[in-house]
């Protein structure tokens, strides 16, 4: 038989995949949105790209939540199996759509640094300049410039602006919807590259601090692509293993084969790696601290909210859909994990004198705390792990954008706690408000962080794992610590004589705002979102 034989043979007894593109729609919409705004950049007039990318981003993330919302109750697979609509992932694609929506608002702002200096001394603007708040936003005019270039200074008097930051948020975002919902490897695995790819460039466009900015890109992008290819040959060896890269087909040759299973041990360690590594866990979370801080602030509250939600949720389908019979294997490493992560998170945050890497560390420490609910690898453990996900998600884009409102004279961010001291004495809304964001952290009563320990804890003692939840609650107050000590600073200390002033733009305000209301509520009363999440724990393969 000939190739050309044998290729008709082939098309006539293979049918051709079908897509259901209504199950698809909230990821289609976003790709399609951003693929929109890549020719908006490409076609339109520089002065008119602004406002054409908020109309765009807004608009389509709204349709994808709307979608997401018109799916609910589906529990199918679409694409040949290769991606879930079930209850998790439309629970997770609504709450990153959310997350999205808050940092597009973040990103658009323009209204948090001066756009002229006004000469009040040498290379300084005048508080005035700062708090009136005209300007520009938080990204270089010109990336592909060295930092302090002539052509940098000439985009900068020119008033231009990176408004490609829009479509590359949007991609990343369209990755993170597909990330929790693919149901094989090579789409979770092209999942992780569409997400990573456009936030590597992200980190490294910070107005400010350029250099620093640029170091936290290229460290994101050389120990990313590190632990890509960990995930990458774990992928290899669990297809050695089950012959299928499909979840449910590496489950069942797992079941069928329960003596020899060492290459399904070895590849699902190697995708934790790539995996962790995105969550911010111990030992892999060595990156965290430095790119949360260097990167533009907008970034790295959408990236410290966003691509947890997606990795977590990737994480746990695959521990609850493709290697559920190695429980007793994986559930001890990932308690150690866990137990690692929190206390760690926690005393390193300690030691911290500049804010966004305080809150760096507490990233980390709530990645502890949410392993503690997959290791119970029950319901409840999937229920609290979605609560947690959307009250954390919420709450850090909130914490991340009152830190972009408190600024130094000559602009930059006051990110060292020294500037943050009697904070509380000169805008005392700020500081109440931050002052909730880091109660729900801390998770005390009435906030959506109490609620969501409490979830997580209860689940990870039902599943057996009662020793986590007493190292979560020594963590806790260890983590209180810190968390109060900002608290006591604002409040109870001094001002410094160069003390920062607080700029309150539009739009970070609303972002503000609405993440402390959310705050708020899901801590009063989070039984509806509760229920929710208990409805939203089922897995279609």
């Amino acid at each position: 038989m000939t190739s050309y034989e044998y290729g008709t043979v082939l098309a006539a007894t293979v049918p051709a995949p079908s897509i259901e593109y209504s199950k698809l729609a909230p990821m289609l919409i976003v790709f399609g949105v951003a693929v929109t705004g890549v020719l908006a950049e490409a076609f339109l007039p520089r002065r008119h790209r602004y406002a054409t990318h908020i109309v765009l981003g807004l608009a389509g993330l709204v349709a994808a939540l709307v979608a997401v919302i018109r799916l609910s109750g589906t529990n199918t697979t679409a694409v040949v199996g290769a991606v879930s609509i079930d209850g998790v992932t439309l629970f997770l694609q609504g709450t990153i759509i959310v997350v999205a929506i808050l940092a597009l608002l973040f990103i658009a702002e323009r209204g948090v640094e001066p756009r002229a200096r006004v000469r009040s001394g040498p290379g300084t603007w005048s508080m005035a300049a700062v708090a009136a708040g005209h300007g520009v936003d938080a990204f270089t005019p010109q990336a592909s410039s060295v930092p302090g270039s002539a052509g940098e200074t000439a985009a900068i008097r020119a008033g231009v602006a990176t408004t490609e930051v829009f479509p590359l948020t949007l991609l990343a975002v369209g990755g993170l919807l597909l990330f929790p919902a693919s149901n094989d490897l090579l789409t979770m695995f092209v999942a992780l590259e569409v997400l990573s790819l456009p936030l590597y460039l992200l980190c490294g466009l910070a107005r400010r601090k350029r250099l620093l900015s640029q170091e936290a890109g290229l460290k994101y992008f050389l120990l990313g692509a590190f632990s890509s290819t960990f995930f990458l040959y774990g992928v290899a060896l669990l297809y050695g293993q089950a012959g299928t890269v499909r979840l449910d087909g590496i489950a069942d040759s797992i079941a069928q084969h329960p003596q020899n299973t060492t290459l399904a041990l070895l590849g699902i360690g190697l995708l934790a790696v790539g995996l962790l590594f995105k969550i911010g866990a111990v030992p892999f979370q060595s990156w965290v601290p430095d790119v949360y801080q260097g990167a533009p602030t907008p970034i790295t509250g959408f990236m410290a909210a966003a691509t947890k939600i997606a990795a977590v949720g990737a994480l746990l389908r695959l521990l609850q859909v493709a290697v559920p019979g190695l429980r007793d294997d994986w559930r001890p490493v990932l308690a150690a994990i866990s137990i690692a992560t929190m206390v760690i998170g926690a005393v390193m945050a300690i030691t911290q004198t500049d804010v966004k890497r305080m809150l760096a560390y507490s990233s980390v420490a709530h990645a502890g705390f949410i392993l503690t609910a997959l290791v119970a690898a029950n319901d409840a453990g999937v229920s609290a792990v979605l609560f947690y996900l959307l009250a954390y998600g919420i709450g850090t884009i909130g914490a991340f954008g009152v830190v972009s409102l408190v600024r130094e004279s000559s602009g930059d961010e006051a990110t060292s706690m020294t500037q943050w001291a009697g904070l509380g004495r000169r805008s005392p809304w700020l500081a109440t408000v931050f002052a909730l964001f880091l109660l729900s952290f801390a998770g005390l009563p009435l906030t959506s962080g109490f609620v969501s320990k409490f979830a997580v804890f209860q689940a990870a003692a039902s599943g057996g794992a009662a020793a986590l939840v007493i190292v979560g609650v020594i963590a806790s107050a260890i983590a209180a610590f810190f968390y109060i000590r900002v608290i006591v600073l604002m409040f109870f200390t001094d001002p410094p004589t160069d003390a920062p002033v607080v700029v309150t733009p539009f739009l970070t305000t609303i972002v503000v705002t609405f993440t402390a209301g959310a705050t708020i509520l899901l801590g009063i009363i989070p039984q509806s979102i509760l229920d929710i999440a208990d409805r939203a724990t089922t897995f279609a393969h």
